[in-house]
């Protein structure tokens, strides 16, 4: 296979859907020679803030000269960002290479009776074969979807799981309350386990995860944010101080990236008094600068003032809103919006109206998505000022062309649409 056959072939196995339980990915990696446990694992699960705490972790670990694998989820233009090593994405020939084998080991598994792996298991076996071959120290690895059974699950260790904030969002899948979603995420609490728990979570989310530590004889670090201070929260970044940490910047915007570095600390901390790893307060402080998380709250231009932002569900769109009042309190705010069906659409349009001085609805490029025309209807309860635009470049133009220099644009509500958003802008406006 090349490069693009690989993807074609992954992509196609979308149609298989997801199914609940590990026995395939299991099989599969047996066959496989059980790559994954030849690694060390950070498993990290939550609803927000996983995928900026898996990038803070990595690049703290790389600045002490550790060679880390970085698993993450969606991707946001490339399909190779979803695994790194060392901040470089995976090489697409090797890409290829390891789905050409996976490939055969799988339909050997469908003619001996066996389901097909389900897309995400078969990216996440590829990716446990890169970080092999690369013969990486340690590999941080996000959770897709939930914790218990997603497949990243399959893994049998760690030396550090990790909960960042929970909050509702794919109820279809884990539950329709916050302890429902909770005890999903907390399937990736080993026993005897270390855990390290972001700050400020609901207290029914916070009971839940007491009780399955308590139940798996875990060891929980809980991250205390009570000496936490913030010096000053720019445009251009953050600088807080946080225990015996003195003036950390981290260029990742939004007062809850506070919260996910400290969560980060915690870890690096562990990593060096339980596991002792040569981690240093010097190391910490470079790699929380250096962090870069392509589409949270990413600004990509001062004039006019344009970000994006993948807040797709309440808890993620209040801290949007937490941020844009903070970030554009001088300007008109003009919010670009394209949400996926089964997400809380109305209640998200009513946050984001409330500081909205006008609202473009457009389309994702995903068959779930809310038609623009159906968002705008919505939109129009909420803000006074509404256009529709199905296409995702008229909407970008569209919001350029009403916006002077006391205006800011906020493109929101999917990292599929701020992922288009990212590249049409490079190509046509930087």
């Amino acid at each position: 296979m090349n490069y693009e056959q690989a993807l074609e072939y992954i992509h196609g196995t979308l149609r298989f859907g997801s199914k609940l339980g590990l026995e395939n990915i299991r099989m599969l990696l047996d066959w496989m020679g059980n790559p994954h446990k030849k690694l060390n694992h950070i498993h990290v699960a939550g609803t927000n803030g996983k995928g900026s705490t898996t990038a803070m972790i990595s690049q703290i670990m790389i600045e002490a000269g550790y060679r880390v694998g970085m698993y993450t989820s969606p991707y946001i233009e490339e399909f190779t960002e979803r695994i790194q090593v060392n901040g470089v994405q995976i090489d697409k020939q090797h890409l290829a290479d390891i789905a050409d084998q996976v490939k055969k080991l799988i339909e050997i598994m469908v003619r001996e009776g066996h389901n097909h792996p389900t897309e995400f298991e078969v990216v996440t076996a590829i990716a446990f074969q890169y970080y092999c071959d690369l013969e990486c120290d340690c590999v941080i690895l996000e959770v897709g979807l939930g914790g218990r059974f997603d497949a990243t699950n399959v893994i049998e260790k760690s030396l550090i799981s990790i909960i960042t904030s929970i909050s509702m969002d794919h109820m279809e899948w884990l539950g329709d309350t916050i302890g429902k979603i909770a005890y999903e995420k907390c399937g990736i609490i080993k026993e005897n386990g270390l855990v390290v728990v972001y700050p400020e979570q609901e207290p029914d989310a916070q009971e839940v995860i007491d009780q399955v530590v308590s139940e798996k004889n875990a060891n929980m670090i809980k991250v205390d944010s009570s000496t936490a201070k913030v010096i000053s929260n720019t445009i251009e970044g953050i600088t807080f101080d946080y225990d015996k940490y003195k003036a950390l910047n981290i260029r990742l915007l939004g007062e809850h990236q506070v919260l996910n570095a400290m969560t980060a600390i915690t870890v690096a901390e562990l990593l060096n008094n339980r596991y002792h790893l040569e981690i240093t307060e010097e190391h910490i402080k470079r790699g929380l600068g250096k962090t870069l998380w392509p589409g949270r709250l990413e600004v990509l231009s001062h004039e006019p003032l344009f970000l994006i932002d993948g807040a797709h569900n309440m808890s993620g769109v209040r801290a949007l809103s937490g941020a844009m009042k903070r970030y554009a309190c001088t300007k008109q705010i003009i919010f670009i919006i394209g949400i996926l069906r089964d997400k809380e659409y109305e209640d998200c349009l009513a946050e984001l109206g409330r500081i909205a001085d006008t609202v473009i609805t457009t389309t994702p490029l995903n068959n779930r998505a809310v038609p623009a025309d159906e968002l705008g209807h919505i939109a129009k309860k909420y803000c006074s000022q509404v256009y529709v635009e199905h296409q995702i470049a008229k909407a970008i133009a569209r919001g350029i062309g009403i916006s002077g220099s006391n205006n800011a644009i906020c493109c929101c509500g999917s990292l599929y649409l701020v992922g288009e958003v990212r590249k049409i802008f490079k190509e046509t406006y930087k």
